[in-house]
């Protein structure tokens, strides 16, 4: 693969990661309440959901590239103008502020592993900004003059999935004191601003890119 841009790639997931979102707010929850196993095992649903996503979709993108090679620019474009909606977003929720989820102040009710790995799987899967995430993402870092796409899609997933286990897994490892400084609206703003400046800025790169 291009090692730029699988550097770029590995950077830009990790910001997309280590900013909060369903997922890791559904962790953060499960893990304040039921403990660090229960905040894994979550993590783990949520990746499951994750793999079952990523390989659908490059499995019909590699057939789509193969068969319309126009198809790979159309989507690279789109997906870049996704990005930047989503950078816009989270700069937008930075300057504005958001609440604290009240699952992060509630730890009555500990729910028992099965259930949470369950529950994080369809938290993910019911997630429609997920999918179109997976979508606008990936295809941007893959190199047609290569070839072997669907390899390279495997890589990329691998990557994504093996990134999320890491971030969200220590998130549900530590999910008490986690939960206590993303509760505070601060953190949450910087992490906004943080991650929603580099996805305008790799929204730009990307679609200015040939």
């Amino acid at each position: 693969m291009n090692g730029h841009l699988l550097a770029l790639y590995v950077g830009a997931a990790f910001l997309a990661m280590i900013a909060p979102g369903p997922d890791m707010l559904f962790i953060l929850a499960t893990g304040a309440r039921g403990g660090p196993r229960t905040g894994v095992l979550a993590t783990l649903g949520v990746a499951s959901s994750e793999i079952v996503q990523i390989t659908a979709v490059a499995a019909g993108l590699s057939a789509l590239f193969a068969a319309v090679p126009a198809a790979f620019t159309t989507l690279r474009v789109c997906g870049a103008a996704y990005l930047l909606y989503l950078g816009v977003q989270a700069l937008r929720t930075a300057r504005r502020g958001s609440p604290v989820p009240a699952g992060l102040q509630k730890r009555a009710g500990a729910p028992s592993g099965a259930y949470a790995f369950a529950r994080g799987a369809v938290t993910n899967l019911a997630n429609p900004k997920s999918v179109t995430f997976v979508v606008a993402f990936l295809p941007q870092f893959v190199d047609r003059g290569l070839g072997h796409i669907p390899l390279q899609f495997a890589v990329l997933g691998a990557i994504f999935v093996g990134l999320e286990l890491l971030v969200d897994g220590t998130v549900g490892l530590t999910a008490g004191r986690l939960g206590g400084w993303l509760a505070r609206r601060r953190a949450r703003q910087a992490l906004d601003a943080g991650s929603g400046t580099i996805m305008v800025a790799l929204a730009c790169r990307l679609a200015l890119e040939k």
